[in-house]
């Protein structure tokens, strides 16, 4: 599903990434630990098309099957929207659109027709327990449902892998509860693969694998 080799990041003089070398299965729940710094997130974003490793000729990446280094920046923009899926630590909706509209977005960007989006996008959010919320705005929403309208927002393309970045970083402990536990049933219902960056020791222990980053490197 993921195959990572090498992969380097440099911020000028700071070596942020030393050489990253990665491999997840489809179907696969795994966590990402390690003290703020470490490049946990950075790892994230290049893994997710984000950003680029600072060696590209000496490094690879590829995702179900694609190799990314092949691939011009609008054909990366297209493979992001059709395959991938992200999960931000602030859930990062608009917030003058409904909760049915933001999870509408990708697919709209994507090109699927209005009626095709919105009923995907209403099963999502009724699957996710917000049936009565379809039409709130972000401010009438609470921190846990905003989360998992950008949960069905991540999902409404039917994306490979899903790329989350502290989850529950903002939510009460009852909810960073509930999001956890949604994470394995939707890799049941859905059959996607997770990669999640969390300092959340439950949840890192919950995933089939717990990688660490210590400086820069999984150890």
């Amino acid at each position: 599903m993921i195959i990572a080799k090498n992969i380097q990041k440099y911020y000028g003089d700071l070596q942020v990434l030393k050489g990253v070398d990665l491999h997840i299965a489809k179907q696969e729940i795994v966590s990402i630990v390690g003290a703020s710094g470490a490049g946990k997130t950075t790892l994230l974003q290049i893994l997710g098309t984000l950003d680029t490793p600072s060696n590209p000729r000496e490094s690879s990446l590829e995702i179900n099957g694609t190799s990314l280094n092949q691939l011009n920046d609008k054909e990366l923009a297209r493979f992001r929207n059709k395959h991938i899926g992200f999960i931000f630590q602030f859930h990062q909706l608009l917030p003058e659109f409904t909760a049915l509209e933001n999870v509408c977005i990708p697919a709209f960007i994507k090109k699927t027709p209005k009626s095709e989006t919105e009923k995907k996008a209403k099963e999502l959010l009724s699957f996710l327990g917000l049936s009565n919320r379809i039409n709130h705005k972000p401010n009438a929403l609470s921190g846990g449902e905003q989360q998992r309208v950008a949960v069905a927002r991540s999902l409404i393309n039917n994306p490979a892998v899903v790329f989350a970045d502290e989850p529950s970083g903002n939510l009460d402990s009852e909810s960073a509860d509930n999001l956890h536990n949604l994470f394995f049933k939707l890799r049941q219902e859905f059959e996607q693969t997770f990669v999640l960056v969390t300092h959340n020791k439950e949840l890192a222990q919950m995933a089939d694998r717990c990688l660490t980053m210590v400086d820069g490197k999984i150890v």
